[in-house]
């Protein structure tokens, strides 16, 4: 599908999508959760999609009542072989939590997901007593033999969501487990999984980030849980009201755990004008001047932020662009070959991305069949001096489906 979008001004008011980030972990510990979990405000993305299938396949009954999405576990496995979609979460989520099992499961996936490298997750899991079969180091995977428990070293320099995994199923292994954390980045994101971990009653002793102390035999409970509004979804619609009129939006946490709530303190920083109350947020449209932003903590936000920086003036910079190598895309040449195609110059140099503010010209661009990409193209759009078409525009249903009914309804 391609989108043509138009020079526009922008007026947004609604309520944002759940988070994905912690809908995919609040199904695995309903999975694993003694009686019945029930999900108020539940996320419907793909990837959340995906994670509720894997749910119906290891045995959950999953029944969905108006707003709510009841999980309840029933024990028995109605099939070995489950797939996790694109979600590269829900991949180095669910391996952990299926190899609680013991048993012999295939886990598969679909799109980039197929060609980004996973055997960094191998050695650990075969410490913690999992024999995983990979494909060359990446998907398909096949999983025997059953989670321990032990002691385990992981390199948390490219993703913490093989962490989040462990994390995860690691309370219920036969045996305590000590995990030892080398360079971990994205820590907002083990926040957010030691805080949900907590609210189903696991218990995990964290030494700062660096090693996790977990007992074994622990047993989680089901509870009644509302996923919280999505900050990285967020980000584009609030970025387009800096840029080009104003965005008003409901159902955010100001006091969120996740990492792309960093972007209001960018905004803030280029100078952005910005409401806060405990009902909504508001982002009106304002001179921005360049800024300067470490996302390695949030690399979801590189999407976004060029689409910002490129209406700035000056140049700004962003550090992290060694976190963008395996996402949907390569986000770091993805986002600066497909800027120069609409006239914004955007140079590499090392772990640095910077940016010259500029004009935004019309042209034919390339989402990279990569959700936030689409977004940030979509948003430039708006101030253009002509029409940017975006192709692959549908890949934004990985983490935000309504997107385009939510931009559309906003222009004015």
């Amino acid at each position: 599908m391609d989108k043509l979008v138009k020079p526009s001004a922008y007026n947004a008011k609604f309520t944002i999508p759940s988070s994905k980030s912690y809908m995919q972990r609040a199904v695995a510990l309903a999975i694993l959760a003694d009686g019945k979990t029930i999900l108020n405000n539940p996320d419907r993305s793909n990837d959340s999609n995906a994670a509720l299938k894997i749910a119906q396949n290891l045995g959950c009954e999953v029944v969905e009542k108006n707003e709510t999405i009841e999980i309840e576990r029933k024990y028995n496995i109605k099939n070995t072989s489950i797939s996790v979609g694109e979600a590269g979460l829900g991949l180095r989520l669910f391996t952990p939590v299926c190899s609680l099992w013991g048993q012999n499961i295939k886990i598969s996936g679909e799109g980039s997901l197929v060609s980004r490298p996973m055997n960094f997750m191998i050695k650990p899991l075969e410490n913690l007593g999992v024999n995983l079969k990979t494909n060359n180091g990446f998907i398909p995977f096949e999983l025997s033999g059953k989670l321990t428990g032990g002691i385990v070293e992981v390199d948390g320099s490219e993703s913490s969501q093989f962490l989040t995994g462990l994390l995860t199923a690691l309370p219920l292994a036969d045996k305590d487990s000590t995990i030892v954390v080398k360079n971990l980045k994205s820590i907002p994101y083990v926040e957010m999984t030691l805080d949900i971990i907590k609210k189903f009653g696991g218990q995990i002793e964290n030494q700062n980030y660096q090693i996790f102390k977990i007992k074994g035999n622990q047993h989680y409970t089901g509870i009644e849980y509302a996923v919280e509004g999505d900050w990285s979804s967020v980000s584009a619609h609030l970025v387009a009201g800096a840029t080009a009129g104003r965005a008003e939006i409901y159902g955010l946490n100001p006091a969120s755990l996740q990492a792309d709530k960093a972007i209001l303190w960018v905004l803030a920083n280029c100078g952005a004008h910005i409401e806060i109350d405990t009902q909504k947020i508001v982002v009106t449209k304002s001179c921005l001047n360049a800024f300067r932003f470490d996302a390695t903590n949030s690399p979801d936000l590189f999407p976004v932020l060029a689409a910002l920086a490129a209406q700035c003036n000056g140049t700004s910079i962003i550090k992290g662009v060694s976190r963008l190598a395996h996402k949907e895309s390569n986000r770091a040449t993805a986002i600066r070959d497909e800027y120069a195609k609409i006239g914004i110059e955007i140079i590499l140099d090392n772990d640095l991305m910077y940016i010259k503010g500029g004009k935004i010209k019309g042209g034919k661009t390339s989402s990279h069949n990569d959700h936030r990409m689409a977004m940030s193209l979509a948003i430039s759009g708006l101030n253009a001096n002509g029409i940017i078409e975006i192709s692959d525009a549908q890949s934004v249903a990985k983490s935000y489906p309504s997107f385009w009914d939510d931009f559309e309804k906003s222009i004015v």
